[in-house]
């Protein structure tokens, strides 16, 4: 396919996280415009999403890797460095990002647990579509290498490039106000296209969704596909069938997002643009 044309990956991230999301996956994917899923394998909701994916030939599902805010796989007494006094991986990720670099034994743990979940995810018997991070913590140097060293051993050929360029983000409401943190992220993701690219991990040329993450309703995803650029575009979401009190506590509309991959109208814009729907298999 010549790369002028207008390729969209669809991804549902945090699947296995409830049946709530994983509900909303089934039906986006049955129904709507849903390519892919990124699966938690430490969730509770993680075995049913697995039996849901079996069910959906058309869906595609990757590794949704975990090193902060969120159930690891491996014991917590295992890996003491990663965890809260609750025994989930620390939500402080600036905290975080700094003990993965200056830790070693924080680097070794971190290690062992992204290895396990590499190997939860082999054990679903998905073939492994794709690889990105809880809250895009693959932008951190550490945690990309080792994703890059351990992916390789279970067939990793993709990975999720989380680079939203400004051109796609002027007219955000309020997006004036995270210039400074898109410069950031921006400076990072180049780092990232390099090292995927020396490393031969075929990617996405951007996302859509970092900055209104939780608020695409019909209305944002028809403007974006309105500015969609040639090459291959990432929409990543995260719909629900209903919205848990954490999501709306965090201002999210997980339900909204659903409603908007599921529109007859975003549908239509696919088609009337000439938007070829694929997943992150159809580009190696």
């Amino acid at each position: 396919m010549v790369r002028t044309a207008r390729r969209l990956i669809v991804t549902a991230d945090d699947f296995g996280l409830s049946p709530a999301v994983n509900e909303a996956v089934e039906r986006a994917a049955r129904d709507g415009i849903l390519t892919c899923a990124s699966l938690m394998v430490g969730e509770p909701a993680a075995r049913d999403a697995v039996e849901r994916a079996r069910r959906l030939p058309s869906l595609r599902v990757g590794l949704h890797v975990v090193v902060a805010d969120g159930r690891p796989v491996l014991a917590p007494e295992r890996i003491p460095a990663l965890c809260d006094r609750h025994g989930r991986l620390d939500g402080r990720l600036v905290r975080a990002g700094v003990r993965f670099f200056f830790r070693p034994s924080a680097a070794r743990q971190l290690e062992a647990e992204i290895e396990a979940q590499f190997a939860a995810f082999a054990r679903t018997g998905l073939p492994l579509d794709h690889v990105n991070a809880h809250k895009h913590m693959h932008l951190h140097p550490t945690v990309l290498g080792l994703i890059l060293k351990i992916g390789r051993r279970y067939g990793m050929r993709a990975v999720r490039l989380p680079y939203e360029p400004p051109s796609a983000v002027q007219s955000a409401a309020g997006a004036w106000r995270y210039g400074r943190t898109l410069s950031v992220v921006g400076v990072w993701a180049g780092l990232m296209r390099w090292r995927l690219d020396r490393a031969g991990i075929v990617h996405n040329d951007r996302v859509l969704g970092l900055l209104q993450s939780g608020g695409l309703d019909e209305a944002a995803v028809l403007a974006l596909l309105g500015r969609l650029s040639p090459g291959v575009t990432e929409l990543y979401c995260h719909p629900a069938v209903a919205d848990e009190a954490a999501a709306r506590a965090m201002g999210y509309r997980k339900a909204d997002e659903l409603a908007a991959l599921m529109s007859a109208e975003v549908a239509h814009a696919l088609r009337a643009g000439g938007i070829v729907p694929v997943a992150f298999a159809d580009l190696a």
